[in-house]
């Protein structure tokens, strides 16, 4: 065999090339280099660099899973957990007697109503939408158990929600149908329902009806009604949020109104559904609340709840904005702020400053949330719902 037939059998490798090989026809142990694929090479996203990128197996590029980084998006994404996390250490560390069943049964208690009323309001802030009107929703539920319990605790219960879903109704058709902003038209149901809920209620009222009674009081294997209630709804929330054809269609109007209604999706009965969903769970939480305190105040029950909902549902990270519901976010934002509270009581600082401090960690949420955005976060119409 002559060198000229040797060298041609052997691939040639033109001038200048250099980098990683690439399998040729032939004989499979023979290669040839190809540019762009020496380890190390930034351009190349192989196995020897080391930002990331691709590896090369077989001559076939695999990608590399990128490395988890603790950074500022991590934080904000991340944060609230991270911050419960720190505040029952910092409270088993110097609060007495905090670490004890019933401490954590009256936290559980107390921040149960807030957490229904939170998410329903974590749905309704998905859609670019506010809810003013939940507080209100939950007197005029209260307000309306004295008057229909002698027909039993059942009907009682039914009455008083059915009462919160026409409200949410009410208010999703104003924003749907007639265009009235969010904040304008639960505003105005906010001032009418506590009203109606003082004209039919008066007076504190109190409850003796043994069904709703154990409602409040009452146990299962332990643990009260009104947290198995909690825990319920947030698994009902949960699971239509990641896994239904509402929960996708809810995350897309609130991302981008109008792409929604380009796409054919049904808007208006998307948001109608959503307020009606927030007009319920306020109610249930009205409900919960006069079965635990066993009497109905119209003028007190629900104040202000629904700036702790809020609260909540900011500071777990779902955007003002819409497009996205972090469930499991709101859900450790509620616990988040009634520790807070519970953490001033127990050394003694007044109520108000509590409400202080629920201010000032608004306005901080908010500025992390467009911290965020500027950053560079998906826009809206790249949201997706978060657990």
């Amino acid at each position: 065999m002559t060198d000229s037939t040797q060298a041609g059998r052997r691939p040639s490798a033109a001038p200048g090339h250099a980098g990683g090989q690439r399998s040729t026809g032939g004989d499979p142990a023979v290669t040839a280099e190809v540019p762009g694929d020496a380890p190390g090479d930034p351009a190349s996203g192989s196995a020897g660099d080391a930002r990331g990128g691709s590896t090369v197996v077989d001559g076939a590029p695999r990608p590399r899973r990128p490395r988890p980084r603790l950074d500022a998006d991590w934080v904000r994404r991340n944060g609230v957990f991270v911050a419960l996390a720190l505040l029952i250490l910092v409270n088993v560390v110097i609060t007495p007697n905090f670490v004890s069943e019933g401490t954590l049964r009256l936290q559980l208690i107390q921040v149960a109503p807030v957490l229904i009323v939170a998410l329903g309001m974590a749905l309704v802030i998905g859609t670019q939408g506010i809810d003013l009107s939940v507080g209100a929703v939950m007197a005029l539920a209260a307000a309306l158990i004295p008057l229909y319990i002698g027909y039993g605790a059942a009907i009682a219960i039914l009455i008083a929600v059915l009462a919160g879903c026409v409200s949410g109704a009410l208010a999703g058709s104003l924003i749907a149908r007639i265009g009235v902003q969010p904040i304008v038209a639960t505003l105005g149901l906010m001032v009418a329902g506590r009203g109606v809920a003082n004209l039919i209620g008066g007076e504190i009222k109190s409850i003796r009806e043994p069904g709703i009674v154990l409602l409040g009081s009452g146990s299962l294997l332990g643990i009260p009604y009104v947290v198995l209630i909690a825990a319920a709804v947030s698994v009902v929330v949960w699971f239509a949020v990641r896994r239904t054809l509402y929960g996708r269609r809810l995350v897309a109007v609130g991302g981008n109104q109008r792409a929604a209604e380009l796409a054919g999706l049904p808007v208006k009965r998307v948001l109608i559904t959503t307020y009606v969903v927030c007009g319920l769970l306020a109610a249930l939480a009205g409900v919960l609340l006069a079965a635990r305190s066993q009497a109905s105040d119209p003028t007190r029950l629900g104040l202000l709840v629904e700036l702790s909902a809020i609260t909540a549902v900011v500071i777990g990270g779902t955007p003002l904005s819409g497009g996205q519901v972090r469930v499991a976010g709101t859900i450790a934002g509620a616990l988040l702020m009634q520790l807070i509270t519970a953490t001033l009581i127990f050394h003694n600082i007044p109520d108000s400053t509590a409400q202080v401090v629920q201010a000032v960690i608004v306005i901080a949420a908010v500025y992390v949330q467009l911290g965020r955005r500027r950053s560079g976060r998906p826009g809206r119409s790249g949201r997706k719902a978060s657990p």
